[in-house]
């Protein structure tokens, strides 16, 4: 920002500021109150999504299950991930940029509200209308980006654009059954990831800030792990509450909360994440919707496992222990591939991929384990995967 840009900023007062593009090598750039107000309304938002996920599990519907939250929390992940860029390149927290943060925090209590009806009923219209009600607001904020932004005015209006017409697909496609709601589905997502890339690559590069960006997604990591903590202790609290605490009980507490704890470790443990081309950004940020997904899954995994133990799932000891096991490994594996892609691995991708397997055969084992057991040895086996990519990367000869 010039002399002359700043001396408008002085005279606009914090009422309104002019959108410009902040400086990506700002130093000491850190998440904002008001980005971590936002990131807590999300929180309601993955616990719908991970509870009905665990009432599917329970239930035995286990492939609408995984389509219905796949497909909401891609909703979640992309307006929280379209809003966490945009505020890294043009967080100008003034009123008008508030106002529109709000009717964005209002559009995911919207959506939150509806996801138990597009589970249960396949009833979408809440979930879409809040949707969109993110996303007319991101609309807005581009818009306003655009008319103060001569440098990045291109990709701007291609964002606005983008976004707006992909909206009024989703709105479309809440008349289309049968066959085409799944392939329209599949289309409208291809679309809204294309908008980014068609926004930045033939338009004009967003001023994002890469430590900040990398915190933000710590920071949700962080909230998608606690949502973890609190579903599993509820479900904990009140199978006790019922039954008493059984040693089936204690070894899925205890290896549940193994299981964050090293996860959480090993997302947080190596160099600073290197955000270096556009091309390594948009893959890593992607990457993240699979990462968040099945932290949230694990949740709900270790809350079916919970069930089956007290018999109250119809789910086998099998499919119990593959619930948990599956997403352990999904993230162990997408870890080892993000963290070498954006040369921040202090474990390496072997090891990870040791732990995965080793955590799938628990899974596999479950029945001859029983839930409990499977599920203290995959925190056993997680946490020595930590311990033994640490120890190598102590060992490997510096430079």
């Amino acid at each position: 920002m010039g002399a002359q840009d700043a001396a408008r900023t002085a005279r606009a007062g914090p009422a309104r500021r002019p959108m410009r593009g902040r400086d990506p090598g700002e130093a000491h750039r850190a998440a904002t109150p008001l980005e971590l107000l936002f990131d807590l309304t999300f929180v309601v938002a993955v616990s719908q999504a991970a509870a009905q996920l665990h009432h599917a599990l329970a239930e035995g519907r286990t492939g609408s299950g995984l389509f219905g939250y796949a497909a909401v929390f891609f909703a979640i992940w992309w307006a929280w991930m379209n809003f966490t860029w945009f505020a890294s390149a043009y967080d100008t927290d003034d009123v008008p940029y508030r106002l529109l943060t709000l009717l964005q925090m209002a559009g995911v209590l919207v959506l939150a509200t509806g996801v138990p009806g597009a589970f249960q009923h396949g009833d979408w219209a809440l979930v879409v209308a809040g949707y969109v009600i993110m996303r007319a607001a991101m609309v807005a904020q581009w818009l306003r980006a655009a008319a103060a932004d001569p440098a990045g005015r291109r990709g701007a209006l291609r964002y606005a654009a983008g976004v707006a017409l992909v909206q009024a697909g989703w709105v479309a496609r809440l008349w289309v059954f049968g066959g085409w709601a799944a392939a329209t589905f599949v289309v409208l997502v291809a679309a809204e990831l294309a908008v980014p890339a068609w926004a930045e690559f033939r338009g004009s590069v967003t001023r994002w800030h890469p430590g900040h960006i990398a915190e933000r997604y710590g920071l949700f990591t962080i909230i998608v792990l606690g949502e973890v903590i609190l579903g599993s202790l509820t479900a904990i609290q009140s199978a006790v509450t019922d039954r008493g605490l059984s040693t089936p009980i204690l070894l899925i507490a205890v290896g549940g909360l193994l299981l964050v704890f090293a996860l959480w470790w090993l997302y947080f443990t190596g160099r600073e994440v290197r955000l270096t081309t556009l091309r390594t950004a948009l893959a890593w940020g992607y990457g993240h919707y699979v990462v968040f997904a099945a932290l949230a899954a694990l949740g709900a995994g270790l809350e079916a496992a919970l069930d089956v133990t007290e018999h109250h799932a119809h789910l086998s000891e099998l499919s119990a222990g593959l619930t948990v096991a599956v997403p352990v490994a999904v993230v162990l594996l997408l870890l080892g591939v993000l963290h070498r892609m954006t040369d921040a691995a202090a474990v390496g991708l072997w090891p990870l991929l040791a732990g995965a397997v080793a955590v799938l055969a628990l899974g596999f084992g479950a029945p001859l384990l029983g839930p409990g057991g499977a599920v203290l040895g995959m925190g056993v086996a997680v946490a020595a995967t930590l311990a033994a990519g640490l120890l190598a990367g102590r060992r490997a000869p510096a430079g």
